[in-house]
């Protein structure tokens, strides 16, 4: 798919997190198509942009990877606000915050003001893998298993597109399968949820779960924008103040799902009536 047959979407927010460049499992392919056809007001980075652990152990940056960052500059310097809030693969950057690179805003949270000016808490998320996190050793024995299933995917992935087969994630479908790991995603996101609503936001965005979702609850929003390993995913608001949990390619994709910010405002009123009760 070109660049030239895809048209300019514009936005008023985007919101990104877990691309993980330097990893060898990273689609910034796909990703830089998307930058390339993409204009928005403000661009958020939520975390594990590029990912530190990994080049740590194995030096892996193809021109692709550079290709990404230098399209991030070049929005920031054509006018989108960029805002980074680094996660624990990039966490060497949290000693220098608060700091402006090349234009861009590099923070430890932020928060979104939606179109009628309802409030979201933006993090990454890794603050809550001391709520929700099994023991050391089983975290250390699933993150194995994990870099196992991502190499498994990669080649079961270029079998198929020998035979001219989409992309299918293997990790996704196990990971859905898997009773344990979908209990971990629902305790991490009512942690995410609780910890907003405590601090008086209406809703939270954050990733660093690999599970792209957007949900709107009795106790607020919540919304992962998943990751560019597996998913391809990002969250897009619109000039109306819509959110949507979209994929790319968005052509071989359909949209998720969506929420108004009149629901998230409804949502806001719930709560308020709530704490007043």
């Amino acid at each position: 798919m070109s660049n030239g047959s895809l048209a300019f979407r514009r936005y008023r927010s985007v919101f990104l997190s877990d691309i993980h460049l330097g990893y060898k499992d990273c689609k910034a392919n796909q990703l830089l198509q998307f930058l390339n056809t993409c204009r928005c007001d403000t661009l958020y980075l939520l975390g594990d942009i590029v990912d530190l652990w990994s080049i740590q152990r194995r030096h892996f940056w193809p021109k692709e990877h550079h290709q990404v960052i230098a399209r991030i500059l070049q929005l920031a310097e054509q006018g989108t606000k960029v805002i980074y809030i680094p996660g624990n693969h990039d966490a060497a950057v949290r000693s220098l915050l608060p700091l402006v690179i090349n234009q861009i805003e590099c923070c430890d949270e932020s928060v979104h003001h939606g179109v009628d000016g309802t409030r979201y808490l933006l993090i990454h998320g890794d603050l809550f893998d001391g709520l929700v996190a099994c023991p050391r050793l089983l975290a250390w024995i699933g993150d194995k298993l994990y870099d196992a299933l991502l190499f498994l995917n990669r080649w079961y992935n270029r079998i198929r597109a020998i035979f001219g087969k989409p992309y299918w994630s293997l990790t996704k479908f196990i990971k859905s399968r898997v009773g344990g790991a979908q209990a971990y995603i629902s305790r991490y996101q009512s942690a995410a949820l609780e910890y907003a609503n405590k601090r008086g936001f209406s809703g939270i965005f954050c990733g660093h779960i690999h599970q792209p979702a957007l949900l709107e609850e009795p106790t607020g929003c919540y919304f992962n924008c998943g990751d560019w390993i597996e998913n391809c995913s990002y969250i897009c608001e619109d000039f109306h103040g819509k959110f949507s949990l979209q994929y790319w390619p968005a052509a071989d994709k359909e949209t998720l799902t969506s929420l108004d910010s009149e629901s998230a405002l409804d949502t806001s009123s719930k709560q308020s009536d709530q704490k007043a009760a």
